[in-house]
C-alpha cells in the first residue's frame, strides 16, 4: 500500500542491515527478556535525526507512520509503540562511540565512488551543550542547593540553611551590568561563594569517613569553582558538563559558544561528508587537521591529495602526505589560468558554510542533549550521517525525476503532432536538449 518510488522506502531497501545485526549481536546477552530487533533500534536514531525529533517525539511519530515501520523492518502496520523512549538511550550507551562509528561508515558508503575525490574541503565549528549560560552567581547557587540536598539525604542537621539570604542575593546578581548596583552585586557574589565554602566545612565534619569519601570529588570540584578567577585556564562552566569549554567564534549576535569544537570533512564536489570529529581540548584549527583527515581516510581507499581549508588554519602546509592549501595573496610566478583555478577552489570551499548549517538546524547538532563528551561524539557522527543519508535520497529523487521526463519524452515523440496534450511540446524540446 505504500509508494514503492518514496525515498525512504527506496532507503530502507539499499541499507545492509545484517552488517549492523552481526556488529551489534555482541553486545546482547542470551539470558534475560528477548531484546528489541537490532533493526528497529537502529532504524529509529536514524529516522530521529533524519527528521530532527526527540526520543519521545521518535516513538510517538513511529506508531503513526506507516513509512517509519517500513523504515525499520515491519511489513504489517503497528498500532502498538515499538518501545519506551529510555531505550534508545540505553542503546546509545550499549554500542557506544564504536556502534555510531559503523552507522556513519554506511552512510558514506552508500555514495560509492563519489567520496574518492581527491581534494575536500575542512572547517570546524562549535557544537553547544545543553547548559544555561555559566554565571558565577548561577553557579553558586547550584552548588549551595546540592549541598543541602546532600545534607538532606545523609540526615545531616545544619546549624544554617542560608535559604531566605540567598534569595536576597540572587536579586542583587540581575543587576550586575548596572554601574549604581555593581558594587551590591558583587558583595553579593563574595557571600554566596563564602557561603559554599561554610555549608562544604559544616557538613565534613559531621560526616563518617566512608560518607567523606563518597563526597570527596563533589566537595572538591566546589572548591574548584569557588576559587576560579576570571582568566583562568580550564574554567568549569557546569557542574555535570564539566568537560565544555568556551570558544570565541567572533560573533557580533554571539560572542562565545560553550559546548566543544567539532572538525567536519567533505568531498569537494560531491558535498559528502566522510570526516567528522569531536575535540576534548578548544586546539588551535591547525592542531585539529591530524585527527580530522585520519578520520576521513578511514573512509576511503585512496588518501586525500589536498585539502582546502580557511586562513584560520594557517601554520600547516602539509599533515600525512595531504597538501593543506590556504587562501593567500596572488603570486607573480602564478599564471593568469593557476590564479582563475584558486580563485575556483577558494570560491568552492565557501560550500562547507551550508553544509555545517544544515547538519545544525535540520539534524539535531544546533544544541547537543547526550551527556558527556561520549554524547558529543555520538551526536556528531549520527548528524553527519543523516545529513549524507538524506542527500542519497535527494539524488534518488533526481534520479527519479529524471527517468520519468525521459519516459514521457519517449511517449509524446510518438504520438501524433495534432493529438499531443496541451504545453507537450516543451517536454519534446527538454527531451531533444537531454
Amino acid at each position: 500500500m505504500l509508494d514503492s518510488n518514496d525515498p525512504l522506502i527506496a532507503l530502507a531497501d539499499t541499507i545492509h542491515w545484517e552488517l549492523f545485526e552481526d556488529s551489534f549481536e555482541k553486545y546482547y546477552s542470551i539470558e534475560g527478556r528477548p531484546a528489541k530487533p537490532i533493526r528497529l533500534m537502529v532504524g529509529l536514531l536514524l529516522l530521529k535525526q533524519l527528521k530532527n525529533l526527540s526520543d519521545e517525539e521518535m516513538i510517538e511519530q513511529w506508531k503513526q507512520n506507516p513509512y517509519y515501520q517500513y523504515f525499520c523492518g515491519f511489513h504489517e502496520f503497528q498500532i502498538a509503540l515499538p518501545c519506551h523512549a529510555t531505550d534508545l538511550v540505553y542503546f546509545r550507551k550499549r554500542i557506544g562511540k564504536e556502534g555510531v562509528e559503523q552507522i556513519f561508515t554506511m552512510s558514506v558508503n552508500l555514495h560509492g565512488k563519489a567520496v574518492e575525490e581527491k581534494q575536500v574541503i575542512i572547517d570546524t565549528t562549535v557544537q553547544e551543550k545543553n547548559v544555561t549560560y555559566p554565571t558565577d552567581g548561577k553557579l553558586a547557587i547550584k552548588m549551595i542547593h546540592q549541598l543541602l540536598n546532600i545534607a538532606r539525604i545523609e540526615e545531616i542537621q545544619l546549624r544554617r540553611t542560608y535559604m531566605k539570604e540567598i534569595k536576597a542575593h540572587r536579586i542583587k546578581l540581575r543587576f550586575f551590568r548596572h554601574p549604581k548596583k555593581i558594587k551590591k552585586a558583587r558583595a553579593a557574589m563574595k557571600r554566596l561563594k563564602t557561603i559554599v565554602g561554610i555549608l562544604i566545612r559544616d557538613i565534613s565534619r559531621k560526616l563518617s569517613e566512608a560518607q567523606r569519601k563518597k563526597y570527596q570529588e563533589t566537595f572538591e570540584l566546589f572548591t574548584q569553582v569557588t576559587q576560579q578567577k576570571l582568566k583562568d585556564t580550564h574554567k568549569v562552566y557546569s557542574l555535570h558538563e564539566q568537560h565544555i569549554y568556551a570558544v570565541a567564534k567572533g560573533k557580533d549576535h554571539k560572542k562565545y559558544e560553550y559546548g566543544t569544537k567539532a572538525s567536519l570533512v567533505t568531498t569537494m564536489n560531491g558535498n559528502i561528508i566522510i570526516g567528522a570529529v569531536a575535540h576534548d581540548k578548544n586546539q588551535h584549527d591547525s592542531k585539529t587537521l591530524d585527527m580530522a583527515l585520519s578520520h576521513a581516510n578511514k573512509h576511503r581507499t585512496k588518501p586525500i591529495v589536498e585539502a582546502i581549508c580557511d586562513r584560520g588554519y594557517r601554520g600547516e602546509k602539509e599533515v600525512d602526505g595531504t597538501v593543506i592549501c590556504i587562501p593567500d595573496t596572488p603570486k607573480k610566478r602564478d599564471t593568469k589560468y593557476q590564479k582563475e583555478q584558486k580563485r575556483k577552489k577558494f570560491k568552492k570551499r565557501a560550500g562547507i558554510e551550508p553544509i555545517i548549517g544544515h547538519v545544525k538546524s535540520d539534524h539535531r547538532m544546533q544544541r547537543n542533549y547526550l551527556k558527556g563528551f561520549v554524547g558529543d561524539e555520538i551526536n556528531l557522527l549520527m548528524a553527519c550521517s543523516a545529513f549524507n543519508l538524506k542527500k542519497w535520497m535527494n539524488n534518488f529523487l533526481a534520479v527519479l525525476f529524471l527517468y520519468k521526463m525521459i519516459l514521457l519524452g519517449t511517449i509524446l515523440w510518438k504520438i501524433d503532432v495534432r493529438k499531443r496534450p496541451k504545453h507537450a511540446d516543451i517536454y519534446l524540446l527538454w527531451f531533444r536538449v537531454w
